[in-house]
């Protein structure tokens, strides 16, 4: 697997953000039909936002998923995009869904990953300053 760099006019990134989320507490939905159309829905919305998917791992009871994005998409408006759209297209698509007051938590968590380590891109910074 390596690394996507994505390319602007402007600008080169490499920008992957680790998201986990769950369903409104923490329900197994994610099971037979659920969990297949949960997974077309997320490929069809990241491609039309031209997020690429580096890994997406469903469980029955939340999401792992691993996106490399531009500079120009946050993490919130990420989660606000895929998580309205998926819940209004399943919610509409399985009946037994819709008992929930919602099909998703209001959290989730989301995490930075990059080609190297915090403790690289620091010791990097710091030696900035001793270069003539």
């Amino acid at each position: 697997m390596g690394q996507e760099y994505r390319r602007t006019a402007t600008t080169v990134s490499l920008i992957n953000y680790h998201f986990v989320f769950c369903p409104r507490y923490r329900r197994k939905i994610f099971v037979k039909q659920v969990d297949a159309r949960f997974k077309e829905l997320m490929l069809q919305l990241c491609m039309e936002n031209n997020w690429l998917i580096i890994e997406m791992e469903v469980m029955p009871d939340h999401v792992h998923l691993f996106l490399n994005v531009l500079p120009t998409d946050s993490p919130a408006d990420i989660m606000a995009k895929l998580k309205g759209a998926t819940s209004r297209y399943l919610r509409q698509e399985f009946e037994h869904l819709n008992h929930l007051p919602s099909l998703w938590t209001r959290s989730y968590l989301v995490s930075t990953a990059g080609n190297v380590s915090s403790e690289t891109v620091k010791r990097y910074v710091e030696e900035q300053k001793t270069r003539g």
